[in-house]
């Protein structure tokens, strides 16, 4: 008997309970990956603290989970003090690129700033990152190009009944996935305990 080898790809939401999964995410990033992300060499201590920080105020986080496993995340951060501008990130462990996973988190990202009344994404990349200028462009993302970097800028269009019962079906799914997650985790510590 032949055995299925395709893994379990799922695209969800991520809620407090994910932190820990956001976290082991963030630190299986090889050093490129890390440097490419935030523009600079970081450690554990840095991103132990950006994970946390990552699940305060209005912060949404799109995951991508393979066979359960979180392999890559697209992040909105609505920018202080100003209105109706966020910032996205992205970040795709590097064995998991080129399977069209930045694309599919871009995509819950630009439709979850519509579904708020964002008007306008911004994003930044170091110059050489390809991956990322090429994900943008896929968007219609204007570039500007700076020193060693530069910096994209989209307008998603106004939400839509549809945008806005996707996102609402999506999510639920993603909550109750999260929520059994969370149950076997606790199920599984008590049974350790024991």
């Amino acid at each position: 008997m032949q055995m299925n080898t395709t893994p379990i790809i799922l695209f969800r939401r991520l809620w407090h309970s994910d932190l820990p999964a956001f976290r082991a995410h963030l630190l299986r990033l090889d050093p490129r990956s890390r440097h490419d992300r935030f523009a600079m060499g970081v450690g554990k201590d840095f991103l132990d603290h950006y994970a946390r920080d990552c699940f305060a105020g209005d912060n949404i986080i799109y995951g991508c989970f393979v066979d359960g496993v979180l392999r890559g995340a697209g992040e909105l951060h609505r920018i202080k003090d100003v209105s109706g501008e966020a910032e996205a990130a992205f970040s795709v462990e590097s064995e998991w690129r080129h399977n069209e996973i930045g694309t599919k988190l871009f995509g819950h990202i630009v439709r979850t700033a519509r579904n708020r009344g964002i008007h306008k994404i911004q994003f930044s990349c170091l110059a050489h990152n390809m991956a990322m200028r090429k994900l943008a462009h896929k968007f219609s993302a204007e570039i500007e190009f700076g020193t060693g970097d530069c910096v994209g800028h989209l307008i998603p269009r106004p939400a839509t009944a549809l945008s806005l019962w996707k996102e609402a079906m999506i999510d639920t799914v993603g909550m109750g996935v999260s929520l059994l997650n969370t149950d076997q985790r606790a199920l599984e510590t008590s049974d350790a305990a024991n």
